[in-house]
């Protein structure tokens, strides 16, 4: 169907009337928030992590983001910075499995498995190199009776591991310290601890042990353990590069919007823009639904509340965090050393995984602020921007923690349904479905708006 001129201009003057009280397309800009997750989701960014310097690479993008929304600085160049530990993975990361007789283990074939999809380094993982094309090492499996056996824990004790190592189920690595210390300083003498999960999720970790620990996918291990008859045997090689990383420098990203009614009172949102990084020269993580789709909302919220026409009544403080996901150091450095005073923080809104929502979301300590989750809950009935709204209790999940734990009224609102990559090379930026985006940035502006976004309270 076709429009003359005048009929164009009269159905583009509409839109734009409608979404003027509407509240949502004309504050929100789809195609840049695509642009922004695509950004941050990149492999330039390298996972966002402590190799290659991607999480600085990723705070120089969000101060540039920043500046150009003209949002003032909590610190100069919007930058408070802070240290951690951290083990990386820079270098090589390899395990090949192979099938080969017992007295001539060259005669046979073998399986490079790849990084990422069909294992990953643990997060503690040392360095180390086991095996070769003539030197493949046997793995031992890890029998259960040495859990509850004195014989068996006995049998174990007398092994010589040589460059050898042994491989256990994730439900039994999670009972070694209930073994007898002896029995686990010989499990830790061990070269390599190969680990068997349902799923490979990825963390990270703020020490480094001797040992190679990798996990692997339970059903790849369970195809090639299987060789027949038993004049045959799986041996591995394995490689790990590790660094570990002390007192490695970072920051959090913070700028605000002043208030024009009460400029020391403040509406804080936060998002943390850091993710897992790299592992290995060829795999990373792009952390696309964690986080790259809070940071993403966090901007959008910044870009709307910057402009003339929408500054706020009381003072609207942004933070990216950093760090989150090595156990919310950003947070926790913010809230030690904050730069407004914890007292003066009427509301905290925290986004993390905000890119999906066909089944609506969960607020994190919905429960313990009724009163505030009931206004959520009735803007939300009003717009019907989300299909439902689950409260939950207090959580240590995420960077809202460290200032529920001083006091300030929080939310952590996540979304639910569509694709559940978390933590792993899936969790990509074109499959990300970005559901709810559009109404869920509605209905926390509407929220911010009437806690003191838009007029004194």
């Amino acid at each position: 169907m076709t429009h003359s001129p005048k009929n164009r201009s009269s159905i583009v003057l509409a839109v734009v009337v409608l979404a003027l009280f509407s509240g949502t397309a004309v504050a929100q800009d789809m195609p840049r928030v695509r642009r922004t997750i695509e950004t941050l989701t990149a492999p330039a960014m390298h996972g966002r992590g402590y190799v290659s310097q991607g999480e600085q690479k990723a705070a120089a993008y969000l101060r540039r983001r920043f500046q150009e929304l003209g949002l003032q600085p909590l610190a100069p160049d919007y930058t408070q910075s802070f240290t951690l530990d951290i083990n990386t993975f820079p270098g090589r990361l390899k395990l090949e499995l192979s099938l080969g007789m017992l007295r001539f283990p060259v005669f046979g074939h073998s399986r490079p498995l790849r990084a990422g999809t069909e294992f990953i380094a643990a997060p503690n993982s040392g360095s180390g190199h086991v095996g070769g094309p003539f030197s493949a090492v046997p793995i031992v499996r890890l029998d259960t009776l040495v859990f509850t056996d004195a014989a068996a824990q006995q049998q174990l004790l007398r092994r010589r591991w040589y460059a050898g190592g042994y491989v256990l189920r994730a439900a039994d690595e999670r009972r070694l310290p209930q073994l007898p210390q002896p029995l686990r300083q010989h499990l830790d003498s061990a070269a390599l601890r190969l680990t068997l999960v349902p799923k490979l999720t990825a963390s990270l970790a703020s020490e480094q042990v001797p040992q190679m620990r990798l996990q692997v996918l339970d059903s790849v291990w369970r195809q090639a353990e299987y060789r027949g008859p038993g004049n045959l045997a799986a041996t591995v090689e394995a490689r790990v590069d590790a660094e570990l990383k002390p007192q490695y420098p970072t920051q959090n990203i913070v700028g605000f919007v002043p208030g024009r009614l009460q400029p020391d009172s403040f509406l804080v949102v936060t998002a943390h823009y850091d993710h897992l990084g790299r592992m290995g020269a060829r795999t990373y993580f792009p952390g696309a639904n964690d986080n790259a789709s809070g940071t993403a909302m966090l901007l959008e919220l910044a870009a709307h509340y910057s402009r003339p026409e929408n500054r706020p009544a009381y003072s609207v403080v942004f933070l990216a965090f950093g760090a989150e996901e090595a156990g919310l150091l950003g947070s926790r450095y913010f809230v030690e050393h904050p730069l407004v005073p914890l007292a003066r923080i009427r509301f905290l809104l925290n986004l993390d995984l905000v890119g999906t929502g066909s089944e609506g979301a969960t607020v994190v300590n919905g429960r313990t602020l009724p009163a505030q989750f009931a206004r959520l809950q009735a803007l939300n009935a009003r717009r019907q921007a989300l299909p439902g709204l689950a409260a939950r209790g207090p959580a240590a999940n995420s960077d809202h923690f460290p200032f529920s734990e001083r006091g300030v009224p929080a939310f952590f609102l996540y979304t639910r349904g569509g694709p559940t990559a978390y933590h792993d090379v899936q969790d990509q930026a074109a499959p990300l479905p970005l559901t709810a985006f559009p109404n869920l940035f509605g209905l926390l502006r509407e929220f911010l708006d009437e806690l003191g976004g838009r007029s004194a309270q």
